[in-house]
């Protein structure tokens, strides 16, 4: 069958399949490309939604994947504001909200995933917030605005990365913040108590308030708006407004109508796909959040919820969508930036994986690397206002996977190029 006959559907309007379809037209593919999004939104990009756009340091323009004629220009059927509401693997179609069914040869399943809600009384006042879409965002915006002016006060549920993000452009507007997390220290599951505490105090110092070993029970009102939020030890702390940043979860239900293989929620939910991104049926795939793969390199089902994820997981899938071979072993990698702060992190190292953090760098100026071993095996590596040296990072365990220890104490000696620290 030639190209020209071939109808590929993306369904997921994010930048995993914005990317795929990009990938598609760039690999010579000539068939029919239809993306399908339930916002009317263009394709866009999410950290800016936590970062620059929030704290507005960037405009609106500057969010999106490609520019609204892109599409046209290369022959991408969109198909924005549109739900997919069924997918028929034997007929190999899938059905839309408003009733128009589009068959399909190759379908990439790119629906990304939804923030998790409180389940506690008071989340239907106007003043509770939750931040994954850009429309979010843009009312998130505003709201910090109006709290900075008024000197009011907004509680954030969790301190995790957005969480945190958040926190530091809400102070930048000059509103009151109170983050309120159950564990001890910022961040826990991903870099653990040891760096957790450097993030407490750089929001402290910056006015953020920390109300550690707690979860919020009720978020209190009258006449609809909020007036506080309490937790279960007891407290009450003034709100006007309350985010919930407690995760997200990936949006598999489309997929387990199809009766697609699922990761339990246990194991971290999701699409299951190989280490080329096909899930249980050959004709389908799945990229970004909602992609539990296989990684050939961890050896290990991972699912993995970051921008590097959607940027290159969608033009993996494309590729094995076009039959070629593909083996999606990109390293985990992520960014975050809060206040005079940036960091970049790569790997993968969940609580109980390792034994030991090893620090190369100034903690007390916030200018270092971190590094997660496991005998002595580089699991991960968090670089905070240190630059240029992802790659280095990424080779170091990319040889951890293979085997190959480090000295500790030459990985925390500065003086010690980091692409000789395994060199005798």
């Amino acid at each position: 069958m030639v190209d020209a006959d071939r109808t590929f559907v993306i369904v997921g309007g994010g930048l995993a399949g914005a990317k795929a379809a990009e990938t598609l037209r760039a690999e010579g593919f000539n068939g029919r490309v239809i993306l399908i999004g339930d916002e009317r939104e263009h394709p866009y990009e999410r950290p800016p939604l936590s970062k620059g756009f929030l704290s507005g340091k960037e405009e609106r323009d500057g969010v999106f994947v490609h520019e609204p004629g892109w599409y046209a220009q290369n022959d991408i059927e969109l198909h924005l504001g549109q739900t997919v509401t069924a997918i028929d693997r034997e007929a190999r179609t899938v059905r839309l909200g408003d009733g128009t069914v589009i068959g399909y040869d190759k379908l990439l399943l790119a629906t990304g995933s939804e923030p998790r809600r409180l389940e506690i009384p008071g989340t239907d006042l106007a003043g509770v917030h939750h931040l994954r879409r850009l429309a979010h965002s843009e009312r998130l915006r505003n709201t910090l605005k109006a709290l900075g002016r008024d000197n009011g006060h907004l509680v954030i549920a969790g301190a995790g990365w957005i969480g945190l993000e958040v926190a530091a452009a809400a102070r930048g507007y000059g509103a009151e913040v109170t983050v309120v997390e159950p564990e001890q220290t910022p961040l826990h599951q991903v870099i653990g108590p040891e760096l957790g505490q450097i993030f407490t105090e750089l929001h402290a110092e910056h006015g953020v308030r920390f109300h550690f070993g707690a979860r919020l029970t009720e978020i209190v009102g009258q006449d609809g708006m909020v007036l506080a939020a309490r937790t279960d030890d007891g407290e009450e702390h003034p709100a006007h407004d309350v985010l919930a940043a407690i995760g997200a979860a990936p949006r598999t239900a489309l997929a387990e109508a199809a009766g697609l293989a699922l990761v339990d929620r246990a194991h971290g939910g999701g699409v299951a796909v190989d280490a080329s991104l096909r899930t249980s049926d050959p004709d389908v795939f799945a990229a970004g959040d909602v992609a539990a793969a296989h990684h050939p390199l961890l050896d290990t089902r991972l699912r993995v919820e970051h921008w590097a994820n959607a940027l290159n997981g969608g033009p993996a899938a494309a590729r094995a969508m076009l039959g070629q071979e593909t083996a999606y072993d990109r390293v985990p990698y992520f960014f975050s930036d809060q206040y005079d702060l940036g960091l970049e992190y790569s790997g993968w190292a969940p609580p109980g994986s390792y034994d030991q953090v090893v620090l190369r760098g100034d903690a007390g100026k916030r200018e270092f690397i971190a590094f997660w071993l496991s005998e002595r095996r580089v699991l991960a590596g968090m670089n905070v206002n240190v630059w240029d040296v992802t790659e280095a990072i990424q080779d170091l365990i990319r040889a951890g996977t293979k085997g190959v220890q480090v000295d500790p104490d030459r990985l925390a000696d500065p003086s010690v190029p980091l692409a000789d620290v395994t060199r005798p």
